[in-house]
């Protein structure tokens, strides 16, 4: 039996995910569940249009990581070639703090935008919706300096900045107005000052002066490994994906509103199913820390363009979203126990949803084992990161554009701004 700290740490790994979530799943193959069920004949199907998917995206299969710098270069616009350009006086070190600090306020501010929004580009002339939308507006304001309190470094996020953040300042960056709604917007100004507040109050991960989320980065090198190799005088350096994650859920899992909690320590993206029976009750607890593995995704990038390798990335889960989830459901490998429910609108903590996104978890497993099989590539070659963006993602937006009008997700999510 773990104790509370125990079960804290534990709940906060890529294990755990997967166990809680596989517990679901099995359920669901026995129809134990009082939502959904799980139809496995259809896996080969899924799999094939997936990979029709990619191969439509990425002809060579030379897929990126699934990360917030996707969404950045959309419309084929040389932002990232911009950014660089004015970061080009900077160290290493210091372009990969403020990366860190623009992807994690963008991922931050990326829940679900809602159908009725979108942003123009005003510098291309393109619109956007959803999550690209978001990227583009997330990185126009970053420029603008909105998230920093010092006129003479703009490219930055600080604690000040972020605590100075009202409607008033966000609202005009997203374009928002009575024609053009933004679901969510007062959750994720309370997200940005919170996490204002928990940079000033973890300096071990964000620095005792100028505290930003960037300076993870310095906590991050703190804690790599170094190797040698064939050259004894030229050390690998490399981090495990798991360890970035741990340090995010570390860092700012205090920024989540109304969570579960042990011992005052709020959990994340932690989540309760009466399913999972047991004494204790966090032993129904099923983490999916889709944001926080998002995010690690995203940081990983800044980190290998300082020579860092990273390690263990089969630890890491698909992200348990509406796009992943919806895809699983279109093609028939989830199916519904009650046709009212996809009527209906749910929140995040409700039984259907969180029975959805554990069996989401698991089935991206099982469409990735698949791919890869039918294009015999093994785990290193093609993980599951990349399957993500090539991949279900994708495939998910685009069946749900082909099935329903504005391309909307088959069950609909109650949002707060703050989980998807």
């Amino acid at each position: 039996m773990m104790n509370d700290q125990q079960t804290i740490a534990y709940l906060r790994t890529p294990a755990a995910i997967r166990e809680r979530c596989d517990r679901m799943f099995k359920l669901a193959c026995d129809r134990q569940l009082n939502y959904f069920r799980c139809d496995l004949s259809k896996l080969d199907k899924t799999a094939d249009y997936v990979i029709e998917v990619m191969r439509e995206n990425y002809p060579d299969l030379n897929i990126p990581f699934h990360s917030r710098w996707r969404h950045f270069e959309v419309g084929d616009s040389a932002r990232l070639a911009e950014l660089d350009i004015s970061l080009a006086k900077l160290t290493a070190i210091e372009k990969a703090k403020v990366k860190f600090d623009l992807a994690i306020i963008s991922v931050l501010l990326d829940a679900g935008a809602g159908a009725d929004w979108q942003y123009y580009e005003r510098e291309t002339g393109q619109v956007f919706r959803r999550s690209e939308g978001l990227a583009v507006a997330s990185l126009r304001m970053f420029c603008q300096g909105v998230f920093s309190s010092n006129p003479e470094q703009p490219l930055q996020a600080d604690a000040k900045g972020l605590q100075a953040i009202t409607i008033q300042k966000l609202a005009p960056g997203f374009q928002v107005s009575p024609e053009n709604p933004l679901v969510g917007l007062e959750g994720r100004v309370k997200l940005l000052q919170r996490l204002g507040e928990i940079l000033t109050q973890n300096p071990i991960f964000f620095g005792e002066e100028n505290r930003r989320p960037g300076n993870l980065v310095d906590y991050l090198l703190q804690n790599k490994i170094s190797t040698f190799s064939h050259q004894p005088t030229r050390p690998s350096v490399h981090l495990p994906a798991s360890l970035v994650l741990t340090a995010v859920l570390e860092g700012i899992g205090e920024i989540w509103p109304g969570r579960l909690t042990i011992t005052r320590v709020n959990l994340g993206d932690v989540w309760i199913h009466p399913a999972l029976g047991g004494e204790k009750e966090s032993v129904r607890y099923i983490p999916f820390h889709k944001l926080s593995q998002w995010l690690t995704y995203s940081l990983l990038e800044p980190l290998e363009e300082l020579g860092v390798e990273i390690t263990g990335l089969e630890e890491m889960t698909g992200l348990p979203e509406y796009r992943n989830g919806g895809l699983c459901l279109d093609m028939g490998l989830l199916q519904v126990a009650r046709e009212d429910m996809l009527q209906e609108r749910h929140l995040p903590g409700s039984e259907v949803i969180v029975e959805w996104r554990a069996l989401t978890v698991i089935l991206l497993d099982q469409i990735a084992a698949a791919i890869r099989e039918k294009l015999n590539l093994n785990e290193s070659q093609l993980p599951l990161v990349k399957i993500l963006q090539g991949g279900t993602w994708n495939a998910g937006r685009k069946i749900a554009a082909q099935l329903r009008p504005g391309g909307v997700p088959p069950i609909q999510i109650e949002s707060d701004g703050t989980v998807f």
